[in-house]
């Protein structure tokens, strides 16, 4: 379906998810969309950028945008990370308000639920994990919240298994307003391939080294060359503070940098639907976490410096 078969039939609109960290908001973009568009890993705060997923029911296309985690900043590079999820959340069509069922209300909830009040969208309350919860928790739960805060409508799913979500789709669609596409049908991110790419190779990096390597690290794609016989030769480097971290990534003969290249690719491969030879080399670039440049390649808000 296009627009121009039925332009008064169809929908369209941006629906933002802030939670704090760890709330599932990457499982359920995931979830959503049908395909791995954001990361997740067991590191909280790994989503840095606002990554859009895009999903299509029926005659509506729904863009999400999953947001860097609510929590309390301490470093530059935090603090961009939290001012671009709530410039995110201010211009969406639609707000999710992702809440871990198991966790409840706790500080990040707390501050959270407090700047919602200057979020004028519609809101949507997102109890995720209920799966681990007994049902009189989870009632008492979206009691309390309903009380504090105005939500539309509240929705109970687990990101992991997908139950729920389909309620929740739906209802995006319905709610989302009239207008065209923004995007073609069948694509399901409007990160370039070259920074999904880049994103999946960060994924594997803290999923295996996510206790003994520091936050401030990051993957780029440097270069990306189709060949002639279809497969894709893919260079990235992954940038660390310090040659310890630099050890740290490689490993003893280089067997753990070849681990992640190795899961990465596969990932990478799915998503392409080509054959990809990917080749990664570790950098050391002090101080990364206060380069503005770095911050502007990812997307990220450092207006409050």
């Amino acid at each position: 379906m296009s627009e121009t078969d039925q332009p008064n039939a169809t929908r369209s609109g941006f629906v933002t998810m802030i939670g704090a960290p760890n709330a599932g908001k990457s499982t359920l973009v995931n979830q959503l969309v049908g395909a791995k568009v954001s990361i997740v890993t067991h590191k909280v705060q790994t989503t840095r950028a606002l990554v859009r997923g895009i999903a299509t029911v029926d005659n509506a296309q729904i863009v999400f945008t999953d947001t860097p985690g609510i929590f309390a900043p301490k470093r530059r590079l935090d603090r961009a990370m939290v001012t671009t999820a709530w410039s995110g959340a201010r211009d969406a069509d639609v707000v999710l308000v992702l809440i871990d069922a198991r966790k409840g209300v706790r500080e990040d909830e707390e501050r959270m639920l407090e700047m919602l009040g200057s979020v004028r969208q519609p809101k949507y309350l997102v109890l995720n994990k209920v799966d681990t919860v007994e049902p009189p928790v989870l009632l008492e739960l979206a009691k309390t919240l309903n009380e504090r805060i105005a939500f539309d409508e509240t929705f109970m799913i687990s990101a992991l298994n997908g139950s729920g979500c389909d309620d929740l789709l739906n209802a995006l669609a319905r709610t989302v307003p009239e207008g065209p596409w923004y995007y073609p049908e069948d694509q399901i991110s409007d990160l370039p391939m070259r920074q999904l790419a880049a994103e999946i190779t960060r994924e594997k990096l803290y999923l295996r080294l996510h206790q003994e390597l520091p936050y401030a690290s990051t993957v780029e794609t440097e270069k990306w060359e189709e060949r002639k016989d279809g497969s894709v030769r893919i260079d990235q480097v992954v940038y660390v503070e310090r040659d310890s971290q630099k050890k740290i990534v490689l490993g003893h003969k280089g067997e753990t940098i070849k681990a992640i290249g190795a899961s990465a690719r596969k990932d990478i491969a799915e998503i392409l639907e080509q054959p990809v030879h990917l080749f990664l080399f570790v950098k050391v670039r002090g101080n990364w976490g206060n380069d503005p440049e770095r911050y502007q390649q990812m997307g990220l808000d450092i207006s409050d410096g």
